[in-house]
Protein backbone atom coordinates (compact mmCIF):
# COMPACT_ATOMS: atom_id res chain seq x y z
CA UNK A 1 0.00 0.00 0.00
CA UNK A 2 1.57 3.35 -1.06
CA UNK A 3 1.73 6.83 1.00
CA UNK A 4 -1.37 8.15 -1.34
CA UNK A 5 -3.76 4.89 -0.62
CA UNK A 6 -3.69 5.33 3.23
CA UNK A 7 -6.14 7.51 4.69
CA UNK A 8 -3.81 10.60 6.21
CA UNK A 9 -5.11 13.93 7.06
CA UNK A 10 -4.53 16.89 5.12
CA UNK A 11 -1.14 17.40 6.18
CA UNK A 12 0.25 14.18 6.05
CA UNK A 13 -1.30 13.57 2.44
CA UNK A 14 1.39 16.89 1.88
CA UNK A 15 4.49 15.53 3.85
CA UNK A 16 3.63 12.31 1.24
CA UNK A 17 3.56 13.69 -1.54
CA UNK A 18 6.88 15.95 -0.91
CA UNK A 19 8.96 12.78 0.18
CA UNK A 20 7.07 10.60 -2.86
CA UNK A 21 8.25 13.85 -4.82
CA UNK A 22 12.21 13.89 -3.75
CA UNK A 23 12.28 10.19 -3.63
CA UNK A 24 11.16 10.42 -7.52
CA UNK A 25 13.38 13.17 -8.74
CA UNK A 26 16.54 12.47 -6.52
CA UNK A 27 16.46 9.49 -4.56
CA UNK A 28 16.57 5.92 -5.61
CA UNK A 29 12.73 4.21 -5.44
CA UNK A 30 12.62 0.49 -3.98
CA UNK A 31 11.00 -1.34 -6.55
CA UNK A 32 8.92 -4.16 -5.31
CA UNK A 33 9.35 -6.88 -8.76
CA UNK A 34 12.89 -8.58 -9.64
CA UNK A 35 14.13 -6.49 -12.50
CA UNK A 36 13.49 -8.17 -15.63
CA UNK A 37 16.98 -9.64 -17.70
CA UNK A 38 18.99 -9.19 -14.62
CA UNK A 39 20.62 -12.60 -15.03
CA UNK A 40 20.89 -12.08 -18.56
CA UNK A 41 25.32 -11.87 -19.65
CA UNK A 42 25.68 -8.53 -21.14
CA UNK A 43 28.88 -7.83 -22.84
CA UNK A 44 28.80 -4.32 -24.35
CA UNK A 45 31.30 -2.03 -26.42
CA UNK A 46 31.58 1.80 -26.04
CA UNK A 47 29.82 3.19 -28.59
CA UNK A 48 26.91 0.76 -27.80
CA UNK A 49 26.89 1.65 -24.07
CA UNK A 50 26.46 5.02 -25.01
CA UNK A 51 23.67 4.28 -27.46
CA UNK A 52 21.37 2.51 -24.64
CA UNK A 53 22.69 4.87 -22.01
CA UNK A 54 21.05 7.62 -24.20
CA UNK A 55 17.74 5.64 -24.51
CA UNK A 56 17.27 4.89 -20.91
CA UNK A 57 17.82 8.41 -19.60
CA UNK A 58 14.80 8.91 -21.90
CA UNK A 59 12.86 6.37 -20.42
CA UNK A 60 14.21 7.20 -17.03
CA UNK A 61 12.82 10.80 -17.50
CA UNK A 62 9.63 9.09 -18.89
CA UNK A 63 9.10 7.26 -15.40
CA UNK A 64 9.57 10.32 -13.34
CA UNK A 65 6.82 11.91 -15.75
CA UNK A 66 4.63 9.07 -14.93
CA UNK A 67 5.09 9.03 -10.89
CA UNK A 68 4.16 12.84 -11.53
CA UNK A 69 0.80 12.59 -13.30
CA UNK A 70 -0.37 9.27 -11.55
CA UNK A 71 0.53 11.28 -8.33
CA UNK A 72 -1.23 14.47 -9.24
CA UNK A 73 -4.09 12.48 -10.21
CA UNK A 74 -4.21 10.15 -7.50
CA UNK A 75 -5.02 12.98 -4.90
CA UNK A 76 -7.47 15.05 -7.30
CA UNK A 77 -9.24 12.21 -7.79
CA UNK A 78 -13.11 12.58 -6.84
CA UNK A 79 -13.61 8.56 -6.12
CA UNK A 80 -11.75 6.40 -3.92
CA UNK A 81 -11.55 3.41 -6.15
CA UNK A 82 -9.92 5.71 -9.40
CA UNK A 83 -7.25 6.94 -6.13
CA UNK A 84 -6.42 3.24 -5.22
CA UNK A 85 -6.50 2.62 -8.96
CA UNK A 86 -4.24 5.85 -9.26
CA UNK A 87 -1.60 4.78 -6.73
CA UNK A 88 -1.96 1.09 -7.49
CA UNK A 89 -0.28 1.65 -11.03
CA UNK A 90 1.90 4.18 -9.99
CA UNK A 91 3.71 1.35 -7.41
CA UNK A 92 4.02 -0.46 -11.00
CA UNK A 93 5.32 3.31 -12.47
CA UNK A 94 7.81 2.99 -9.35
CA UNK A 95 9.36 0.14 -10.71
CA UNK A 96 10.05 1.10 -13.92
CA UNK A 97 11.56 4.16 -12.36
CA UNK A 98 13.99 1.56 -10.39
CA UNK A 99 14.60 -0.04 -12.96
CA UNK A 100 15.70 2.35 -15.85
CA UNK A 101 17.69 3.83 -12.89
CA UNK A 102 19.79 0.77 -12.29
CA UNK A 103 20.27 0.05 -16.11
CA UNK A 104 21.75 3.36 -16.05
CA UNK A 105 23.91 2.93 -13.23
CA UNK A 106 25.59 -0.43 -15.09
CA UNK A 107 25.61 1.74 -18.52
CA UNK A 108 28.34 4.12 -16.43
CA UNK A 109 25.71 6.86 -17.67
CA UNK A 110 23.80 9.33 -15.74
CA UNK A 111 20.13 10.50 -15.12
CA UNK A 112 18.63 13.83 -16.78
CA UNK A 113 19.56 16.79 -15.70
CA UNK A 114 15.89 18.27 -16.25
CA UNK A 115 14.07 15.90 -14.04
CA UNK A 116 12.81 18.65 -11.48
CA UNK A 117 11.67 20.22 -14.51
CA UNK A 118 9.56 17.89 -15.82
CA UNK A 119 8.11 16.13 -12.65
CA UNK A 120 6.65 19.64 -11.90
CA UNK A 121 5.39 20.09 -15.26
CA UNK A 122 3.81 16.80 -15.65
CA UNK A 123 2.62 16.88 -12.00
CA UNK A 124 0.62 19.94 -13.38
CA UNK A 125 -0.78 18.86 -16.10
CA UNK A 126 -1.68 15.60 -13.89
CA UNK A 127 -3.73 17.80 -11.66
CA UNK A 128 -5.64 20.07 -14.37
CA UNK A 129 -6.94 16.49 -15.44
CA UNK A 130 -7.94 15.36 -12.39
CA UNK A 131 -9.80 18.50 -11.90
CA UNK A 132 -11.56 18.28 -14.86
CA UNK A 133 -13.43 14.54 -13.08
CA UNK A 134 -12.83 11.36 -12.84
CA UNK A 135 -13.29 10.09 -16.47
CA UNK A 136 -11.45 13.00 -18.14
CA UNK A 137 -8.60 11.67 -15.63
CA UNK A 138 -8.71 8.30 -16.62
CA UNK A 139 -8.87 9.45 -19.96
CA UNK A 140 -5.78 11.09 -19.92
CA UNK A 141 -4.26 7.82 -18.29
CA UNK A 142 -5.04 6.14 -20.92
CA UNK A 143 -3.89 8.08 -24.05
CA UNK A 144 -0.76 8.78 -22.27
CA UNK A 145 -0.14 5.10 -21.85
CA UNK A 146 -0.93 4.16 -25.27
CA UNK A 147 1.37 7.25 -26.41
CA UNK A 148 4.15 5.32 -23.82
CA UNK A 149 3.57 1.98 -25.61
CA UNK A 150 4.47 3.60 -29.29
CA UNK A 151 7.07 5.46 -27.30
CA UNK A 152 8.71 2.23 -26.16
CA UNK A 153 8.15 -0.05 -29.49
CA UNK A 154 9.99 2.73 -31.31
CA UNK A 155 12.78 2.74 -28.90
CA UNK A 156 12.96 -1.15 -28.82
CA UNK A 157 13.49 -1.08 -32.45
CA UNK A 158 16.75 1.18 -31.82
CA UNK A 159 18.60 -0.49 -28.54
CA UNK A 160 21.78 -2.11 -29.96
CA UNK A 161 20.64 -5.76 -30.61
CA UNK A 162 22.38 -7.69 -27.91
CA UNK A 163 21.87 -5.35 -24.77
CA UNK A 164 19.24 -7.45 -23.77
CA UNK A 165 19.07 -6.50 -19.95
CA UNK A 166 17.60 -2.98 -21.47
CA UNK A 167 15.41 -4.80 -24.22
CA UNK A 168 13.78 -6.87 -21.29
CA UNK A 169 13.21 -4.23 -18.95
CA UNK A 170 11.46 -2.04 -21.82
CA UNK A 171 9.42 -5.28 -22.73
CA UNK A 172 8.10 -5.60 -19.27
CA UNK A 173 7.58 -1.99 -18.83
CA UNK A 174 5.55 -2.30 -21.84
CA UNK A 175 3.48 -4.88 -21.03
CA UNK A 176 2.32 -3.27 -17.87
CA UNK A 177 1.29 0.30 -20.00
CA UNK A 178 -0.81 -1.55 -22.18
CA UNK A 179 -2.59 -3.03 -18.94
CA UNK A 180 -2.43 0.69 -17.44
CA UNK A 181 -4.18 1.66 -20.60
CA UNK A 182 -6.66 -1.31 -20.53
CA UNK A 183 -7.67 -0.60 -17.01
CA UNK A 184 -8.57 2.92 -17.53
CA UNK A 185 -10.74 2.40 -20.54
CA UNK A 186 -12.53 -0.24 -18.59
CA UNK A 187 -12.93 1.92 -15.58
CA UNK A 188 -14.56 4.78 -17.65
CA UNK A 189 -12.15 6.74 -19.97
CA UNK A 190 -13.60 9.46 -21.77
CA UNK A 191 -12.14 9.50 -25.21
CA UNK A 192 -9.59 12.72 -25.23
CA UNK A 193 -10.00 15.08 -28.32
CA UNK A 194 -7.86 14.93 -31.22
CA UNK A 195 -6.14 18.36 -30.48
CA UNK A 196 -5.02 17.34 -26.99
CA UNK A 197 -3.24 14.05 -28.26
CA UNK A 198 -1.43 15.90 -30.78
CA UNK A 199 -0.44 18.62 -28.32
CA UNK A 200 0.40 15.40 -25.76
CA UNK A 201 2.42 14.21 -28.88
CA UNK A 202 4.29 17.40 -29.14
CA UNK A 203 5.13 17.87 -25.66
CA UNK A 204 6.66 13.96 -25.25
CA UNK A 205 8.56 14.97 -28.08
CA UNK A 206 10.04 17.73 -26.67
CA UNK A 207 10.96 15.53 -23.69
CA UNK A 208 12.75 12.72 -25.42
CA UNK A 209 14.49 15.17 -26.95
CA UNK A 210 15.95 17.20 -24.47
CA UNK A 211 16.29 14.25 -22.11
CA UNK A 212 18.49 12.07 -24.27
CA UNK A 213 21.28 15.44 -24.62
CA UNK A 214 20.94 16.82 -20.74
Amino acid sequence: MTKLQRQFSTSDRLFALLDDALTTVFGHPAQRRPTPGAQQIQAEDTSEKRRSAQLMRVNHTGEVCAQALYQAQAITARSDQIRKTMAGAAEEENDHLSWCEGRLEELESRKSYLNPIWYGGSFMIGALFGVFGDRWNLGFLAETERQVVAHLEHHLKKLPADDYRSRAILQQMKSDEANHATHAIEAGAKELPAPVKRLMRVAAKVMTTTAARI
